[in-house]
């Protein structure tokens, strides 16, 4: 059966969003058919400079991974 898990994250969590789809996919085993996302910029009066992948004047973007998996059968 074919499914869908959906994480999402920030920007300047990278590593976070990272270990935790891996940790998932780990703990799961299951059958990875496609991973696809989107990185949606937010904006921000002036303070937002410290947070992103680049020090820019907006706050960190909102990340979106979606997993399209096929569970394994037995």
């Amino acid at each position: 059966m074919q499914q869908i898990k959906i994480f999402k994250g920030i920007e300047n969590d990278l590593n976070g969003l990272e270990a935790e789809v891996n940790g998932w996919l780990t703990q799961t085993g299951v059958e990875v058919i496609s991973i696809f996302g989107n990185i949606a910029p937010q904006t921000s009066g002036g303070e937002a400079k410290s947070g992103g992948l680049s020090r820019s004047d907006f706050a960190p973007s909102d990340l979106l991974l979606v997993v399209h998996y096929r569970v394994p059968q037995v």
